[in-house]
């Protein structure tokens, strides 16, 4: 008896830590010089099929938006807002309300001038969340790190 227990307890488990571990999005970001003085950060999330995260686009309908919050540094200073590119409006039952919204691909740009010399890292985090057809998961924070050329 006390095999079958076991035994159900780890296969719970197992299930618990494969929903855990679900991150249908990955993300990327490099930096691309205008200039000696300003460059341009290009952050691009990956998304899985059948998934879409939401834009930048603050909402009173439920989702939380993707934000980009830069670690303060005295190297550089922020040129305007962070773009989007791609974001497409779309009704969503679940929230009841049209929202803009990514599928596959994301893409986001920051503008920024270099106040020092290239060759020193910009940091960053990204708050995102991320919902299919049958369920959206928690917001999620990750850190990005970027070296400047």
């Amino acid at each position: 008896m006390k095999s079958i227990i076991t035994s159900w307890l780890l296969i719970l488990f197992s299930f618990y830590i494969k929903a855990q571990e679900q991150n249908p999005i990955t993300w990327m970001a490099n930096y691309k010089a205008i200039n000696s003085s300003e460059g341009i950060i290009v952050i691009t999330a990956n998304i899985a099929n059948g998934w879409h995260m939401f834009s930048q686009k603050s909402t009173d309908a439920g989702p939380v938006p993707t934000s980009f919050i830069f670690q303060p540094s005295k190297q550089f200073q922020l040129i305007g807002n962070t773009e989007e590119i791609g974001a497409k409006e779309e009704f969503i039952k679940e929230f009841d309300a049209t929202l803009f919204l990514f599928s596959s691909k994301a893409e986001f740009s920051q503008k920024v001038k270099l106040l020092s010399k290239t060759g020193f890292n910009i940091k960053f985090k990204v708050e995102y969340m991320c919902c299919n057809d049958k369920m959206c998961l928690p917001p999620k924070t990750i850190e990005l790190i970027i070296k400047t050329q």
